[in-house]
């Protein structure tokens, strides 16, 4: 079954991009519990344009561009966390921003993903300062004995900082999806293809 969460370690480090290629390459549905911000083309709609995968409709779809806990409030919207649960089947999961960011005032999203179980996938960039900022997010995900699947970075390579970042934390490399651009369907996945064996994801 390819059922995966992915999380990143930042907010608009390409891990809906990311997604998108996980998608297509498997043929898994795509589902973004909750979505803030809907000025601009929104995830789920991201997804569906680049993978061409079943879409799964969101728990929540957030007016506010802000942390899911912010954004309810400001929307009027109380977040039940009781329906934040995932479909059964092979699925593909996207968080918001990081991995500590609040979906509700008590509850993070690794505390979903805790609850969960789902192996989750971190995506780090790979520009300045990313070994702290995968190291914290993986400790941060190990403390709540969220099952780590691997690593994808994201951007130009830097071999020595995506090597540490395994080797101290010991998650495995899947692989690094270069900026791909132009970004189309096309181009994305022979990105992937090029860039991650898709028997890791198996």
């Amino acid at each position: 079954m390819t059922r995966f969460v992915v999380t990143g370690t930042d907010t608009g480090i390409g891990k809906t991009i990311f997604s998108a290629a996980l998608a297509q390459a498997t043929g898994a549905p795509y589902w973004k519990p909750i979505q803030s911000g809907l000025e601009e083309e929104s995830d789920s709609e991201a997804v569906a344009r680049l993978a061409g995968v079943p879409v799964l409709p969101e728990a929540y779809r957030l007016v506010t561009p802000a942390s899911p806990h912010r954004a309810a409030e400001i929307d009027g919207v109380n977040i039940d966390l009781e329906t934040l649960v995932p479909p059964p089947g092979d699925l593909i999961i996207e968080g918001a921003g990081g991995a500590l960011v609040p979906v509700t005032r008590t509850t993070l999203y690794a505390d979903l993903f805790a609850r969960w179980q789902i192996p989750v996938i971190v995506c780090a960039r790979t520009a300045l300062g990313t070994i702290n900022h995968s190291l914290l997010t993986i400790e941060a995900l190990r403390t709540r004995n969220v099952p780590i699947h691997g690593l994808a970075f994201l951007g130009d390579g830097v071999e020595d900082s995506e090597a540490i970042i395994a080797a101290i934390s010991g998650v495995r490399r899947l692989g690094r999806l270069p900026i791909v651009d132009p970004l189309d369907s096309a181009t994305l996945a022979a990105a992937f293809e090029a860039n991650f064996q898709i028997a890791d994801f198996a």
